[in-house]
């Protein structure tokens, strides 16, 4: 059994407390808040200590990646949680659909087709979030903030997609508490819950404002 107190373990659990603390120096119920290891690029083994310590809420970036070390854990975990946090590539769309239990990188209708087609062929729903390039940097992924409304509701009228919230990724270079509020207000306008928002550096100020899944890897699993 894992020591609790040493290694990625103990870093989980100090991470699991600072989220309780900003939540409840927001008015915010701890539990509303949920925690994503984010796994990608560490193998099984820097995984399991995580996982003896009772997590079971799992992101990778790599549909392959995942595909490689997942089945594996998850023969021994059957109960974890696993969601893809990076990009989808469409011929990759049958592996994501079996293998995860949530996808945040829905940007596209071409994707969204993909998935509402692929969930419907295996009769599985996952957790869909629309990733939304708030910072509108060309280089980067995500549906552009002033689309989002008319894609959450392609995706919802013309798909039969359950969107259940959106995410961001803040460009580096910015306050990434302004970006936090501005996706916070356009998932109001768009009437979802769920904000996907916050990694190692700075998810105490996504707490803050409003995430209810925040993604952090490095501060638990360390630097490879």
């Amino acid at each position: 059994m894992t020591d609790p107190t040493s290694g990625a373990a103990a870093r989980l659990i100090e991470i699991q407390d600072r989220i309780a603390k900003a939540a409840r120096a927001a008015g915010r119920d701890p539990r509303s808040v949920h925690l994503i290891a984010v796994s990608k690029t560490f193998d099984a083994e820097a995984i399991k200590p995580v996982l003896d310590v009772g997590h079971r809420l799992f992101g990778e970036n790599r549909v392959q990646e995942a595909k490689a070390k997942w089945p594996g854990l998850r023969a021994h975990y059957p109960d974890v949680e696993l969601h893809l946090i990076g990009p989808l590539q469409s011929n990759k769309t049958k592996e994501a659909v079996e293998l995860f239990d949530a996808i945040h990188t829905l940007d596209r209708p071409k994707i969204a087709k993909a998935i509402a087609d692929e969930m419907q062929r295996q009769g599985k729903r996952l957790k869909l979030f629309v990733e939304v390039n708030t910072g509108e940097e060309p280089q980067k992924a995500g549906i552009m903030p002033a689309e989002a409304g008319a894609f959450v509701a392609h995706c919802r009228n013309d798909l039969g997609l359950d969107i259940t919230g959106l995410m961001c990724i803040p460009p580096v270079e910015e306050e990434p508490a302004v970006h936090f509020a501005f996706l916070s207000k356009l998932a109001r306008e768009c009437g979802l819950a769920e904000l996907s928002m916050g990694m190692s550096s700075d998810f105490e100020a996504a707490v803050e404002l409003g995430a209810t899944y925040v993604r952090v890897g490095s501060a638990i699993f360390g630097h490879r």
